[in-house]
């Protein structure tokens, strides 16, 4: 039986809990970061059919982002609002220490039924960690740590008395208690670099890629396929990636919104901005990171959500959604100019069409086997 038979596609939305919305442009952004506006969004984002929330994790001011809520609490109290959400907290290696986080996210699944799920950001922004003075390590390092970390917070959920020798961190004889409840949280990582693929491949239940076109995001899906095998993997590493959404009654009216959008983007903070992801997604040895290859319009969008096009009618974009999904992915995780409005918006006209063309799918899977 085929994977687009067994589950339906699962929908994300990034959270907007720093400020400047998740495009580099001074058009009209109807987004807040406050918690307000976020409890009133989580709860649109449950009602109109999005499984999950990823909030993101800032230290530092930068390209429009002058103020960020930290992410861990941030997501709780979005947990503490909503009844089914899960939402995914973003945390970087070298601020957070696997014990603390491991704490953390058991804490705060005991209070949500077990919603709240880890995004391990292996860093892309350099001035960042100089600014809060942690060591900035090497590309393929990173994912190293990273590694190590997803492997001690995992062993800490899971075994009663947890030991490590690693090459960043140690524990000794370590029970943490209580243990998460609702299953273990779910490990979700990016990047598209070598070592992020390959980290994928061997410790995450989740990938998440920049915006993509169907072609490249299958190549990236059948890699990793390729490296759960060689390195015996025993669980399919699922897939999810980044789009904006531009959905309107028109196609004209959407393509509309993306040339004001690129029309009023702000190039120095998007030079600023590639120079720091340029540099991030350079570094890995092969010069194939995140925003490698990345053009100023990609770069408009914080994680190249343009390339993904979604933008149209509801029915183009269903349509490609479906395209993506066929590509290999398990999750579309989406951003949008007014969040509240267009989530809703999304839920009520993209969705059904989803599902109806996902019935379409099956049935033609099932009468070719």
């Amino acid at each position: 039986m085929s994977q687009s038979k067994k589950e339906p596609l699962k929908f994300a939305y990034w959270v907007p809990n720093v400020s400047g919305g998740l495009v580099i442009s001074s058009v009209e952004q109807r987004t807040d970061w406050g918690i307000d506006y976020n409890r009133k969004l989580a709860q649109i984002a449950e009602q109109s059919g999005f499984e999950y929330a990823l909030s993101q994790i800032r230290f530092t001011a930068g390209y429009g982002a002058d103020n960020q809520h930290e992410s861990v609490s941030f997501s709780h109290a979005l947990l503490a609002a909503t009844e089914k959400l899960r939402v995914i907290a973003a945390v970087l290696p070298g601020p957070w220490n696997p014990a603390l986080l491991a704490k953390q996210i058991s804490t705060i699944s005991h209070l949500t039924n077990g919603r709240v799920d880890v995004n391990i950001v292996s860093g892309w922004f350099r001035g960042e960690f100089a600014a809060i003075g942690e060591p900035w390590l090497d590309h393929d390092e990173r994912y190293r740590r990273s590694e190590e970390f997803i492997r001690a917070i995992r062993g800490i959920w899971t075994e009663d008395v947890y030991n490590l020798r690693g090459d960043f961190y140690r524990f000794t004889d370590y029970s943490m208690k209580p243990k998460p409840i609702g299953g273990i949280p779910q490990v979700f990582q990016g990047g598209s670099s070598r070592a992020a693929r390959d980290m994928a491949a061997r410790v995450s239940d989740w990938y998440f890629t920049n915006g993509n076109t169907p072609e490249g995001l299958k190549a990236q899906v059948d890699d990793i396929r390729a490296k759960e095998k060689a390195f015996g993997k025993t669980w399919r590493t699922k897939i999810g990636m980044n789009a904006f959404g531009i959905v309107r009654s028109s196609e004209k009216e959407a393509q509309d919104v993306l040339q004001e959008i690129l029309d009023k983007a702000i190039p120095e903070a998007v030079k600023g901005f590639h120079h720091e992801v340029q540099n991030a997604g350079n570094a890995s040895p092969e010069r194939e990171g995140n925003w490698a290859k990345s053009t100023f319009q990609d770069l408009v969008q914080y994680n190249d959500g343009f390339r993904s096009n979604l933008i149209g009618t509801p029915e183009q974009v269903a349509e490609r959604i479906i395209g993506h999904k066929r590509a290999g992915a398990d999750l579309i995780l989406l951003g949008f100019l007014h969040f509240q409005e267009e989530v809703e918006y999304f839920g009520k006209h993209v969705l059904p069409i989803v599902r109806e063309l996902e019935a379409i799918e099956d049935q033609r899977l099932e009468a070719a086997e």
